[in-house]
């Protein structure tokens, strides 16, 4: 089996090559891995479908054990391509507490960490994008009526 990853890989039916595919991705690509779907009303707000979740953003649990569960994510590891939420936790055999890791696929993000100087980039560019649509449609009415 080869060691390397490869770029030039489209896609396969196999799944064992899209586990290797995954597994073998260098963590600039692994970190695309981690990305997962925004909620309604960040979709409306953001013009987004998904982003690349970071630490600090506030996820709700869609499937498993946890459903419909909040909490804010306090670890993201992109090599083994899982996230750590604050209070999801089981309990051990001896009684102490242990935090689950989570695949993102089972996420949705609730609430943003706009910490980071591209995600409000991202807000301000979204707000451009309606204003030009607003001076679009004002543009074509003044030159029908003309």
């Amino acid at each position: 089996m080869k060691r390397t990853f490869s770029t030039h890989w489209n896609s396969s039916k196999q799944p064992r090559k899209q586990r290797k595919y995954r597994a073998k991705a260098p963590l600039h690509i692994a970190r695309k891995m981690l990305a997962t779907n925004l909620s309604k009303e960040l979709r409306k707000k953001y013009g987004k479908r998904n982003l690349v979740l970071r630490k600090g953003d506030v996820v709700r649990i869609m499937r498993g054990k946890f459903k419909k569960k909040q909490g804010k994510i306090i670890e993201v590891n992109t090599k083994k391509k899982i996230v750590r939420i604050e209070g999801i936790q089981k309990k051990k055999a001896d009684g102490s507490n242990a935090g689950i890791s989570l695949k993102p696929s089972k996420l949705q993000i609730v609430e943003l960490n706009t910490d980071d100087k591209k995600r409000i980039k991202m807000e301000n560019k979204k707000q451009k994008q309606e204003e030009n649509k607003v001076k679009e449609k004002v543009n074509k009415t003044k030159e029908e009526k003309e």
